[in-house]
C-alpha cells in the first residue's frame, strides 16, 4: 500500500517542501530511502523502525522503500523521522494518511519521542508559501513555527501523541505566537560609566544611527573594546520584520539559543582572530550561515583586525557592499542575508604605541608599514567611520561621570531610526547606510556650502567614488540625529573628518 505524507528540508536557510512517499509491498523485509538522501536521512531507518516497536506499534516485516520527492533536491538532517514514520503507519492501515493541507517534520528518538531540529522557522514560511495550512511540529521547535500567522502549528510530544490527534483520539489546540519584543535583555554595559571618550561615544551614537562601519584606532587599554561592547545598548529595538529575519539564521545554525522562538534583542558576534574563512563568511560541504549572517541586523565585532588572516578580511569586501553572501557548490547555491554593522578595533602599530604621548613606540617605520599592510585599502574604504581612541588620562579615568547613559542616546538613535524607516518605507532598507547610488542621490540634499565643502574635501583628500557616497550616508544620518531635513555644512564637516584617515 502507498501513502504520501508532506515534509520539509532546509537548504542553507531556504526550506523546500518534500513528498515523502512511502510503499509497503511483499518481497524479502528491507527499507530503502531514495531521493538523494545524505547519511542523517538514511539512519532514519533504524530511529524509525525502534520508535514505531517502542510505541507500541506492529513494524512491517515486508519490504519498504520510501522516495523523498522531489529527487534532484539533496535531502539533509532528521527532519524526516516523523512523516517517515507516520507514512509506514498509515501504509500499514495503523494510521490515517493525514489530511493533504498538513505538514509533518521531527526528529524521533527510539522510545518514540519526538525532538526538536534546526531550521524549523525556514520549513514553516516554505509551508506557508506553498499553501499548507497545518504544521506538526515538535513542542520544543512549535514556538519557531508559530511566529507563522498563515499556519496553525500543532505541538507534538511523541508519535503515539501525533497518531492519536490524527485518528481524533486526542485534542490538542493550535499554538498561538509569542511576538513581544518587550523582554529584551538589559544587561548591556552603560555608556555612563565609559569615562572620557566624549567624541568616540559620539562617533557610535552616529554608527548606531544609521547602521554605518566604523573603526576604532588607538593604544592598549585606551576602551576600544569596552565602547565596542557597550554598543548594542545604544541600538535600537528589532520590528518583526528584522527579528524574523534573524530568528531564521539562529535557527538554522544555533537552535537551542531561542527564547520562546524569536530573537529579541539584535545579534552581537565576536569571532577571535584565530577564526577560518568558512567560520567568519559562511560555507562548508554542506554551506552554513558564518559570524557575518549570524550578525544579520546586528554587529560584528573583530578586535585587534590587523591578526585576521588577510584572505579571510577581503572576503568582507562583498558582504560590506552588497548585504548578502553567496555560497555556490557543484549542485546548488545558497545566499545568506548579512546586512550587519562592522565595528572593528586595532593597534597603530605592532607594540601599540606609535603616535602615543606617554609611551615611546619601540616600533621600526618597516614593522609599522607591515602590521597596516595588513589591510587593504579597499577594504578600509568601506569603512564609513574611522575614529582615533588616544589614552584615557587620570583625571578622566578618576572623575566622576559627566556623560548620558545609553538609555539617553538610545532615545535619539531610535528617532533617527524611526525617521529612515519612513524614508525607506517603500524600498524595503532598514537605515541610510544601506542605500544604493540612487537613493543616496535622492535623498542627500545638500546645502550650497555644504556642497562646495564636499567638494573641495573630495579634491584635496582624493577621496575615491565610494567614499563620496558614505560621507554622503554618515551626513545623512548626522542630519537625522539633527532632525534637519537638508544636510549642512555641519554635518558634512563631521562627516569628513571620519575619512580623513588616521592610518
Amino acid at each position: 500500500m502507498l501513502a504520501i505524507v508532506n515534509g520539509c528540508t532546509v537548504v542553507g536557510i531556504e526550506g523546500f517542501p518534500v513528498k515523502v512517499e512511502v510503499d509497503v509491498s511483499r518481497g524479502m523485509p528491507g527499507f530503502e530511502i531514495v531521493g538523494l538522501p545524505d547519511a542523517a536521512v538514511k539512519e532514519a531507518r533504524e530511529r524509525v523502525k525502534a520508535a514505531i516497536k517502542n510505541s507500541g506499534y506492529q513494524y512491517p516485516g515486508t519490504k519498504i522503500t520510501v522516495n523523498l520527492a522531489p529527487a534532484d533536491i539533496k535531502k539533509e538532517g532528521p527532519l524526516f523521522d516523523l512523516s517517515i514514520a507516520i507514512g509506514i503507519l498509515a501504509a500499514t492501515g495503523q494510521c490515517p494518511v493525514p489530511e493533504s493541507s498538513a505538514m509533518i517534520i521531527g526528529e524521533l528518538s527510539l522510545n518514540g519521542e519526538v525532538r526538536a531540529v534546526k531550521g524549523m522557522l525556514s520549513a514553516a514560511m516554505a509551508a506557508a508559501k506553498s499553501g499548507y495550512a497545518v504544521l506538526y511540529s515538535p513542542g520544543q521547535s512549535a514556538w519557531e513555527a508559530a511566529l507563522i500567522d498563515s499556519l496553525q502549528v500543532y505541538p507534538v510530544k511523541t508519535l503515539r501523541h501525533l497518531v492519536n490527534v490524527i485518528l481524533g483520539d486526542e485534542l490538542l489546540e493550535p499554538l498561538q505566537p509569542d511576538q513581544l519584543l518587550s523582554s529584551e535583555s538589559q544587561d548591556n554595559l552603560d555608556f555612563l560609566n565609559i569615562q572620557g571618550q566624549e567624541h568616540v561615544k559620539r562617533a557610535l551614537e552616529i554608527a548606531a544611527a544609521g547602521g554605518h562601519n566604523c573603526l576604532m584606532i588607538g593604544p592598549p587599554g585606551s576602551g576600544k573594546t569596552l565602547l565596542a561592547r557597550s554598543l548594542p545598548g545604544i541600538l535600537p529595538q528589532m520590528s518583526i520584520e528584522e527579528a524574523l529575519d534573524v530568528t531564521r539564521i539562529h535557527s538554522v545554525v544555533d537552535y537551542t539559543s531561542l527564547d520562546r522562538g524569536l530573537v529579541r534583542v539584535r545579534p552581537f558576534r565576536s569571532p577571535h582572530h584565530s577564526i577560518s574563512f568558512a567560520g567568519l563568511i559562511g560555507g562548508g560541504h554542506t554551506p552554513r550561515p558564518g559570524e557575518v549572517s549570524m550578525a544579520h541586523h546586528g554587529v560584528l565585532f573583530l578586535d585587534e583586525l590587523p591578526e585576521f588572516s588577510r584572505h579571510t578580511l577581503e572576503h568582507l569586501r562583498q558582504p560590506l557592499e552588497d548585504g548578502h553572501v553567496t555560497i555556490s557548490r557543484a549542485r546548488y547555491s545558497c545566499t545568506f542575508p548579512a546586512q550587519f554593522m562592522m565595528i572593528a578595533s586595532m593597534n597603530p602599530c605592532p607594540c601599540g604605541y606609535y603616535g602615543d604621548d606617554e609611551k615611546e613606540c619601540t616600533c621600526s617605520m618597516g614593522q609599522i608599514r607591515k602590521y597596516l599592510q595588513k589591510l587593504s585599502g579597499p577594504l578600509l574604504d568601506r569603512i564609513d567611520i574611522h575614529v582615533s581612541v588616544p589614552r584615557v588620562t587620570y583625571t578622566q579615568l578618576t572623575g566622576e561621570a559627566t556623560g548620558e547613559d545609553s538609555q539617553t542616546i538610545r532615545s535619539r538613535v531610535e528617532q533617527a531610526r524611526t525617521t529612515q524607516l519612513k524614508r525607506f518605507a517603500e524600498y524595503n532598507i532598514y537605515c541610510n547606510s544601506s542605500m544604493g547610488r540612487p537613493l543616496v542621490k535622492q535623498f542627500c540634499q545638500m546645502s550650497d556650502v555644504a556642497e562646495s565643502l564636499l567638494r573641495d574635501a573630495f579634491e584635496k583628500l582624493k577621496f575615491s567614488a565610494r567614499a563620496y557616497d558614505r560621507i554622503l550616508k554618515v551626513s545623512r544620518t548626522i542630519a537625522d540625529l539633527a532632525h534637519s531635513e537638508i544636510i549642512n555644512e555641519r554635518h558634512i564637516a563631521e562627516a569628513i573628518q571620519y575619512r580623513e584617515g588616521v592610518i
